[in-house]
């Protein structure tokens, strides 16, 4: 989840797997794949960034896969 901030300053939690789209109208509307619109106070590179850690944050904690030997 990374974490937004409506435009009245209250923090919502968002899955970053559900951002259809940003646009900056000039305020940041997201977009979401249910189709609701949410307008945030970040910026669309400041949440491009958000999502960006939440990836790596997720890919830097999965187990190692150790090759097998052939059969």
């Amino acid at each position: 989840m990374i974490e937004v901030s409506r435009l009245n300053g209250s923090i919502y939690f968002l899955n970053p797997d559900m951002i259809l789209t940003l646009e900056a109208t000039p305020d940041t509307v997201i977009t979401l794949t249910s189709g609701e619109k949410l307008m945030v106070r970040e910026s669309p590179a400041d949440l491009i960034d958000r999502f960006v850690a939440f990836k790596r944050r997720i890919v830097s904690e999965l187990p190692e896969i150790k090759p097998t030997a052939p059969l």
